[in-house]
């Protein structure tokens, strides 16, 4: 019944039903975990919707990517995703609050919301990182792509080193990523790389440390990246079933703790696989705070870098029965990038990067 007024003026208000389980049928807590685990769990079905609703997301930041200019806002970056994704594949709604954000916007991990709304007006020579996903059909994607936005349609070679480590950090989860693996371990090979390359950029030394190892188990990775390697997806944009019982529990440490899940992967598993490499100030003082973190830090180098805001790439893909197969076909190569952002095709004709694992990238 809808709500009426009754002649003494009153609403009226249906009346309170009780709803009582029956002791014994209906085990709450083990129901939970295991529609919580069936959830980690894709179908033939549901990896088909996965794929389907990951490559319009690409096609739709390719198109952003490619009409970023200078003097635009980040807002209208969303705006410009939103429409090419309903307007061609009838994704009525994002699957998320998109991040868009430009320049320095990009030190701060979750911008977008309604504290930090997309209000900023791109400058010239900007890095933009656009972590955006549709949702179709219930089930969501979740990419990021990050690109220069500037008069030349290049990376300057700051970008270009900041992007490379992160690209680098991608394609090492990759080689391990498989049944058996340790999330963990793949939170650590990106650690890894990024690392690697902020030595060869001169912004990290190992002083008294013997190896990139030790520089890891010591948390410096994490003054570069300080969240989490990825998650789950699929229904949720961060799906369920990281921390269930009978599974490694979460680690402590920074960067470590921020981990979604510390699983061991299995055969349909569906993640995101999403490295980044930021120039955070309250996270780098910190650090140079910290005498053991310090030593390791080249603090003018890394002042070089501060304000520039960090990149971050994001891809959906499910784990295979020897390996893993990537769902996101955006572009990833600098090469690729300044092809897009020049009004290049897309997609291309070969894929000259394979060790990405886009199966579908070549149509």
């Amino acid at each position: 019944l809808l709500p009426s007024h009754s002649d003494s003026g009153n609403v009226y208000e249906p009346p309170k039903m009780e709803y009582k389980c029956v002791a014994g049928l209906l085990d709450t807590e083990l129901l939970f975990k295991v529609i919580a685990d069936s959830r980690v769990f894709k179908s033939p079905e549901e990896l088909d919707l996965m794929r389907h609703v990951a490559d319009l997301s690409s096609q739709s930041h390719v198109y952003t990517m490619r009409e970023s200019k200078p003097g635009m806002t980040e807002w209208q970056q969303e705006a410009m995703f939103n429409h090419y994704s309903y307007f061609y594949f009838g994704c009525r709604i994002a699957g998320y609050t998109a991040i868009c954000a430009c320049g320095p916007n990009a030190a701060t991990l979750h911008y977008g919301h309604a504290g930090a709304p997309n209000d900023f007006t791109i400058k010239d020579g900007d890095m933009c990182l656009l972590d955006m996903g549709s949702e179709y059909h219930c089930y969501g994607a979740d990419i990021t792509c990050s690109f220069p936005v500037s008069s030349t349609k290049k990376f300057t070679e700051k970008q270009r080193i900041v992007y490379t480590a992160v690209l680098e950090a991608q394609l090492s989860v990759y080689e391990i990523l498989a049944p058996g693996v340790s999330w963990v371990d793949c939170h650590r090979a990106a650690e890894k790389a990024i690392l690697e390359n902020m030595m060869k950029a001169g912004l990290v030394v190992l002083a008294d440390a013997k190896d990139v190892e030790e520089l890891i188990e010591k948390r410096v990775g994490a003054v570069f990246m300080p969240h989490g390697l990825g998650h789950f997806i699929g229904i949720d944009t961060h799906d369920v079933g990281g921390y269930l019982e009978g599974h490694p529990k979460r680690h402590e440490g920074p960067g470590l703790s921020k981990l979604r899940t510390a699983r061991i992967m299995q055969e349909n598993m569906c993640l995101t696989v999403e490295p980044g490499c930021y120039f955070i100030d309250c996270v780098i003082d910190d650090a140079l705070a910290d005498p053991n973190k310090a030593k390791h830090l080249v603090a003018d180098k890394i002042a070089e870098f501060r304000g520039t805001g960090g990149v971050r790439l994001e891809d959906v893909l499910a784990i295979t029965a020897d390996g893993c197969v990537n769902y996101t076909n955006c572009p990833r190569t600098i090469d690729e990038v300044e092809c897009v952002i020049g009004g290049g095709k897309w997609p291309p004709a070969q894929d000259v990067e394979p060790r990405l694992r886009r199966k579908f990238l070549v149509k």
